[in-house]
């Protein structure tokens, strides 16, 4: 074994707040002295002093659980409505926009979903997400679900 393996010299990351010893201050720990920073945890929220609006002010008034989380749900298309395509067509997405079924903005941005109201006549295969009651009654029809 004449080869040597090349010296790996990798540095440890300071670990902050833990003595004199830790190659970072010590007493502050790299905090300055005073203030909420200095101290334990800050809000995820919290944007500093004085500066703008914090985004939690900027928000529109929510109330509940799901406050931060997205409003936004996919457009429906119930099944009496894909009776306007013929016997084997493929439903996609852009095949609905093309009938003017939704709005091809929206469609792309959010989705669409399949849902299982009303009769369907047609024989469709369907490549868009689609409930379950949906699925049952495009198989009654003799359609096919490509999810």
């Amino acid at each position: 074994m004449t080869d040597k393996l090349p010296k790996i010299v990798k540095n440890r990351k300071k670990r902050i707040g833990r003595g004199i010893g830790s190659g970072k201050g010590g007493h502050t720990s790299g905090r300055g002295q005073k203030g909420q920073k200095s101290r334990s945890k800050i809000s995820v929220l919290f944007q500093g002093v004085k500066v703008k609006k914090s985004l939690i002010k900027r928000l529109p008034l929510r109330r509940g659980k799901g406050k931060f989380s997205s409003s936004a749900k996919p457009l429906v298309v119930n099944l009496s409505i894909l009776n306007i395509f013929e016997n084997g067509q493929e439903v996609n997405l852009e095949s609905l926009i093309k009938k003017g079924i939704v709005a091809g903005q929206d469609a792309k941005s959010f989705g669409v979903k399949i849902l299982g109201d009303g009769e369907l006549t047609k024989k469709l295969k369907i490549s868009l997400p689609i409930s379950k009651s949906a699925i049952k009654k495009v198989e009654k029809a003799g359609g096919e679900i490509k999810a």
